[in-house]
């Protein structure tokens, strides 16, 4: 069977063919008429006639030949089982407004964290939350809360990291609750806790639908522990970088298990605070924060290899989201009316291309969100001064509804799919 590019070779071929046919024949032809009238001028009519001899020999080429030549038109959706199409990578595109948002009123939601409801908490402005995720060559699919919820019922979906995996928790639990009628009663948080920074786990419950949604916080993944005997004074506490957090029992019963990691593996929040690194007995002094960090990827990769169930789970792991810090020491919060044109180098991360590097080479199959393109353009989009603590700017975390409800699309559309989007 003949390949696209060898079909349209052949026509090409063909069409070559003809072509010289054709410019032989108005040779022979002119030196026929040459020779007949070589004793007699050349009138008008003779010439008129040569030329329309090769226009119509020309037309006849192009009817014939080109109909059945198609050009190389290469296409892009959606992957699907048996696809020879190149696959979307959603995760590259731009951000074009749309009036069709927001999905939610986060006031209006229970589970948006006040610290993250924007508008809420004072900002004016509200074209941050009107922009939609366009990847260059295909579409997120627009999605009927409804139908979704009936696609998850029985389903048990865990999120595990740090404040950034609670916001994309709280935003799932926004999106989806828009199909329940019964909010109240219908949908709680199974052990009656408020929404607060420093508990180590939430879960929501969808009563009508039998799903939960629960969001585990560990920042590292692995085991935080204190300092070794005989430590150094400067050593308050360590990171066990060869065992996982002892939560990790509670994840493993799940169907999908969404991780993430990198906001805590920074100076100020290990070394300026007395926390290094350990492995077995042995503490690591001197060892940097991305050797630690790709150490703690492998516990866990290990982990998930022998301990996931992969006929049941499946696993993601979201990459670095983009911060927006400026100033010499990043120290600095400026959030913008409107999106960034360009990155400006924030498309890029060591925490985000360890975790692409690991994730790689594990035998368990694990899908990366590698959503650290796409929130690069995001300045206008952060909390800043609009949090419940107005004394203090940020420029990491996202207000509600926002970005995070674009990493719920995706990831929606990957969870119900088979073979979801690249």
């Amino acid at each position: 069977m003949l390949s696209k590019f060898e079909v349209e070779q052949c026509s090409l071929s063909k069409l070559r063919e003809f072509h010289e046919r054709v410019l032989s024949f108005s040779d022979r032809f002119v030196k026929i008429h040459c020779k007949h009238y070589v004793s007699e001028s050349i009138t008008s009519r003779v010439v008129l006639g040569l030329f329309l001899s090769f226009f119509l020999a020309m037309a006849c080429t192009y009817i014939f030949v080109f109909p059945r030549y198609q050009p190389a038109v290469r296409t892009y959706r959606v992957h699907q089982s048996g696809d020879l199409v190149p696959k979307c990578n959603v995760f590259y595109g731009n951000w074009i407004p749309d009036e069709s948002y927001p999905l939610y009123n986060a006031s209006q939601c229970p589970f948006a964290e006040r610290g993250f409801d924007c508008v809420a908490n004072g900002r004016r402005d509200r074209g941050y939350q009107k922009w939609r995720w366009k990847p260059k060559n295909c579409e997120i699919p627009r999605f009927n809360v409804h139908e979704i919820l009936g696609k998850l019922r029985g389903k048990r979906i865990a999120f595990v990291g740090d404040s950034l995996s609670r916001t994309q928790w709280e935003s799932l639990i926004c999106i989806l609750m828009q199909g329940v009628q019964d909010k109240r009663r219908d949908v709680y948080e199974i052990n009656g806790n408020k929404i607060t920074k420093r508990i180590r786990f939430l879960g929501v419950w969808f009563s009508s639908y039998n799903l939960r949604i629960d969001y585990y916080r560990s920042v590292f993944l692995v085991q935080p522990g204190s300092a070794p005997r005989h430590a150094p004074k400067r050593v308050k506490s360590t990171i066990r970088l060869d065992k996982m957090d002892d939560m990790s029992k509670e994840w493993i019963d799940s169907d999908f298990l969404i991780f993430n990691s990198g906001h805590w593996w920074t100076p100020t929040k290990l070394f300026d605070m007395g926390c290094y690194f350990q492995t077995g007995r042995s503490l690591k002094l001197g060892m940097g924060i991305t050797t630690a960090f790709r150490t703690a990827l492998k516990t866990w990769a290990t982990w998930v290899e022998t301990s996931v169930n992969r006929n049941r789970t499946r696993v993601f792991f979201r990459t670095f989201e983009s911060s927006h810090w400026i100033g010499r020491n990043r120290n600095s919060c400026k959030v913008t009316r409107l999106p960034w044109l360009k990155t400006k180098g924030k498309d890029r991360s060591r925490i985000s291309d360890t975790i692409i590097d690991v994730v790689k080479k594990m035998r368990a199959p694990v899908t990366v969100l590698h959503v650290t393109p796409m929130g690069a353009f995001r300045s206008d989009a952060h909390v800043g001064t609009w949090s419940d603590n107005k004394s203090i700017a940020d420029c990491s975390h996202w207000c509600l509804p926002g970005v995070p409800d674009t990493w719920n699309e995706i990831l929606l559309s990957m969870m119900l799919s088979k073979d979801g989007m690249e």
